[in-house]
């Protein structure tokens, strides 16, 4: 292959712009082979967030030609023979330098969801789950937390004060994956109408259309939640139970 035009974005918290470079590229590279090999050669201070470089760790999450992607897994043939490629950190984390971000507020989010609590074994010390159950949970299981799906959820991209009450669509899946779980026992349906911020969600699909495990975020997580808070808040036969049952308890107390 011909050497390919990087234009990749240099700076830090204080401000930055997209420096281009001239870099050579390899058949069958990837874009994170060429900006290591522009980082070895042209840019020994580029900074930049890898570990494993197979797809599975999400930490070289980058914007590339304005799409949330992972380096490593973008293969520099996509591109039209000619064409500059722009690499750029995620937008919606605060730039640390080059392209690594803080994205501590995805691990603060996660420090607030209630872990899991299993009821009590069967009598022969076992528990049970049907394989439908388990095929349900699987595929949230296949997160990798790159947080692309984080970057483009517009409830916290284009509104900053929205983070300190919204969990986002990675940490929606971790509500699922326990909600849905038939061993737990933890409600989580109160902290995902308050502080998690559900409803803040419009449903776009935009956060499945990025992620690389292609998990099905919107259709098999955020809706089924929102589903269970509304039967939980909103649904009149259920609303006419609780009060029959907090009734009942009034009555046996008294």
């Amino acid at each position: 292959m011909p050497d390919v035009t990087m234009q990749v974005w240099r700076g830090d918290a204080g401000g930055g712009a997209l420096e281009e470079y001239q870099v050579h590229a390899e058949e069958g590279e990837v874009v994170l082979d060429v900006i290591h090999r522009l980082q070895a050669g042209q840019a020994n201070d580029l900074a930049v967030r890898w570990n494993c470089k197979a797809g599975k760790c999400g930490s070289c999450s980058a914007e590339i030609n304005g799409k949330p992607r992972l380096m490593c897994m973008t293969r520099m043939n996509i591109f039209e023979p000619g064409e500059a490629v722009t690499v750029a950190p995620v937008r919606t984390f605060p730039i640390v330098r080059d392209l690594v971000t803080d994205v501590s507020y995805n691990f603060e989010m996660a420090k607030r969801v209630p872990a899991f609590a299993p009821k009590p074994r069967e009598p022969d010390g076992t528990y049970r789950m049907s394989q439908e159950d388990v095929e349900r949970l699987q595929e949230f299981h296949k997160c990798i937390e790159c947080f692309m799906c984080q970057d483009v959820c517009h409830v916290i991209r284009d509104h900053e004060d929205n983070k300190a009450n919204y969990a986002g669509p990675r940490m929606f899946i971790r509500y699922a994956e326990l909600e849905m779980h038939p061993l737990d026992t933890v409600d989580r349906r109160p902290l995902l109408r308050g502080q998690a911020g559900l409803s803040y969600c419009n449903i776009t699909k935009c956060c499945t259309e990025v992620c690389p495990e292609s998990i099905h975020i919107t259709d098999n997580a955020i809706i089924p939640l929102k589903e269970r808070v509304v039967d939980s808040y909103y649904d009149p036969v259920a609303w006419l139970g609780r009060k029959i049952r907090r009734r009942g308890r009034r009555k046996a107390t008294g």
